[in-house]
């Protein structure tokens, strides 16, 4: 797997699902939608993680245009 994102898009994606989690946690958001953003969120930091987003490979976006 080659990384495809960069250290903002990964950044980006950090915070979004810290927020998330956070306003999961202090019960602002909940039931399904809490739930599928939950969800989302691990996704989120997973990917951030590894630096891989497989949704990229399929339409062919990169953001990580230092290894071009």
């Amino acid at each position: 797997m080659k990384k495809n994102m960069s250290g903002t898009d990964r950044t980006i994606r950090i915070i979004v699902a810290l927020v998330v989690i956070s306003l999961y946690y202090l019960k602002i958001i909940d039931g399904t939608l809490g739930n599928i953003l939950i969800a989302l969120s691990a996704i989120f930091l997973f990917t951030s993680f590894i630096g891989f987003c497989p949704l990229y490979s399929v339409f062919g976006i990169k953001s990580d245009k230092s290894k071009e």
